[in-house]
């Protein structure tokens, strides 16, 4: 079969609904991430014995595991263990949340245990309590560090949506299988999905790299 590129055209209308579709998940799941994956960072960092082995046990868990293997035990398994059903969209919102904020809570963790303790200590030092220490003398000293990686993490968990095919979420690669079912034009729709991938993420790299160089550590 002879290669027709303008067949894309046609079906531009439909991978673009996928690919608002992908955004969602990503953008959704991802600010549930960054709530999570800094809560359980923090813990890690300064909770003590009885916070950091929760957080501990939870990065582990969920860093050993698949994340396809993640969102089908939230939409098959935790019906059956728990009585709680979810749709298709809700179980791929939440195994982004839960995925990316393992990962994140390591980053967090590092970022800021990264920063000297003589700051820390200062803050301690003038009568601060330990919270306005983080948030107003480690806490912006951390967050620079942070871009980088958790760029990295949010374009892997972009990627990682093409995953929730498995439970018929209407992402991007999942329309580009019913539209190159219905015309067996794999060339060209693949093709065109890959090109729409890389739109994504190149531009979430560009947004990135525009804000890590704003805030570079002179």
């Amino acid at each position: 079969m002879e290669t027709d590129w303008s067949v894309i055209v046609d079906f531009l209308p439909q991978l673009f609904e996928g690919a608002k579709t992908t955004i969602y998940i990503t953008i959704v799941g991802l600010i549930g991430g960054l709530i999570l994956g800094t809560l359980a960072g923090l813990m890690r960092a300064y909770g003590g014995r009885i916070l950091n082995t929760i957080a501990f046990i939870y990065i582990e868990l969920i860093r050993g595991t698949p994340i396809v293997v993640q969102v089908m035990f939230l939409y098959f398994a935790l019906p059956a263990l728990a009585d709680i059903r979810i749709n298709p969209m809700s179980a791929a919102v939440l195994a982004i949340v839960v995925n990316a904020g393992a990962y994140i809570a390591e980053i967090v963790r590092g970022a800021f245990l990264s920063i000297n303790k003589g700051l820390t200590e200062a803050g301690l030092a003038i009568g601060l309590p330990r919270w306005k220490v983080l948030i107003y003398i480690v806490g912006p000293l951390a967050f620079r560090r942070l871009i980088p990686p958790l760029g990295n993490q949010f374009i892997v968990s972009l990627k990682d949506t093409s995953l929730f095919i498995v439970i018929g979420v209407g992402e991007l690669t999942r329309t580009g299988q019913e539209i190159m079912a219905s015309n067996f034009r794999a060339v060209e729709i693949w093709t065109a999905v890959a090109v729409v991938y890389l739109l994504m993420t190149g531009t979430l790299s560009l947004i990135l790299r525009v804000i890590e160089k704003r805030m570079r550590i002179l």
